[in-house]
């Protein structure tokens, strides 16, 4: 079968698209992969810059969405039935083998596309806004880097939990890609950004930060929590640096800064990723859609990934085999 594979920790370019042996399928769900997810922390991962080091060569990719090909018995699923699943690797390639665990039906109404884009980056932020977070409806939610995936997902779920969001954006050309998910206020992230803020909610500030970007913003959105206020760390796509806090400021303004790690909760929680699977379901039930995903031929995969790098993606971008 065809892959994507990395075969040096040098980027996208390090990527090659070439052949592969068949996953193995003992125990698990094998899929045919109908689309692959992309994410930032894929272009770590090939830089050799994530929290995870791998030595090449490897497949990457952990969000798939395609048709059961083969599954144990018992797994409760049958050959030919849609799904979606996470993986720890493998996923930029013809077929996957998942753990049953990680698996899911995909809804009928919902494309290999869309319900990919659904996993990784909506997953993530069901779990930080309200299991982290605590998000309660009528709260106002600001959005750091609102055009990417978390962005995407984020004002989404925050609008579909009856929040307010504001959301910040640094690329002019995505302010109608963002209003058309459905953010009430749209700023610039550019000098004074933090006073914007404070203008457009009348000097009280935001109840929760989803901060995907990190660096130099890190200190800004601090300051712009109002009391009680919730600073979810997401990631550092900006690249400027892993920030840091004085604690005495949570302490004076009663603020809290919370980390948000979905693998790591998932791995070491029984159950998790079937409960918030079932939150994020309701919302989907009720109508929560993602906007269509940018799709790459898995041959172009590495074009993917430098539009990605660039800035050139907005939302999700997919790998289609």
């Amino acid at each position: 079968m065809k892959a994507l594979v990395a075969q040096s920790l040098s980027g996208p370019e390090g990527l090659a698209y070439t052949d592969v042996d068949e996953p193995a399928g003992d125990g698990m769900v094998v899929v045919d992969v109908g689309a692959a997810g992309v994410a930032f922390p894929d272009l770590l991962l090939l830089k050799g810059e994530y929290q995870l080091k791998l030595d090449p060569p490897f497949i990457p990719g952990t969000e798939v969405a395609g048709i059961v090909r083969s599954a144990p018995e018992g797994s409760g699923f049958s050959v030919g039935r849609r799904v979606t699943g996470l993986s720890m690797l493998g996923a930029w390639a013809q077929r996957v083998a998942l753990a049953p665990d990680r698996v899911l039906p995909t809804p009928d109404d919902i494309d290999d596309g869309a319900a990919v884009a659904l996993l990784g980056n909506y997953y993530t932020m069901y779990f930080g806004l309200v299991r982290r977070g605590g998000l309660r409806s009528g709260e106002t939610v600001l959005v750091l880097g609102s055009a990417g995936g978390v962005g995407t997902a984020a004002i989404q779920i925050a609008k579909a939990l009856g929040a307010r969001v504001i959301a910040m954006v640094h690329r002019p050309d995505a302010n109608d890609f963002v209003e058309s998910l459905g953010a009430d206020v749209v700023l610039p992230l550019s000098d004074g950004w933090a006073q914007a803020v404070r203008d457009a909610t009348d000097g009280r500030g935001v109840d929760l930060v989803v901060d995907p970007i990190g660096g130099a913003a890190f200190d800004d959105a601090i300051r712009v929590l109002a009391t009680e206020g919730r600073l979810l760390v997401i990631g550092f796509a900006s690249g400027g640096g892993i920030p840091s806090v004085k604690v005495n400021r949570l302490l004076l303004r009663n603020v809290s800064v919370v980390g948000v790690g979905l693998g790591e909760f998932i791995n070491r929680t029984p159950g998790a990723q079937a409960e918030i699977g079932a939150g994020l379901s309701a919302l989907v039930d009720a109508g929560l859609r993602p906007p269509p995903p940018v799709r790459y031929s898995l041959a172009d995969g590495r074009a993917a990934l430098e539009s990605l790098a660039s800035g050139g993606i907005k939302g999700k971008v997919v790998l289609v085999p």
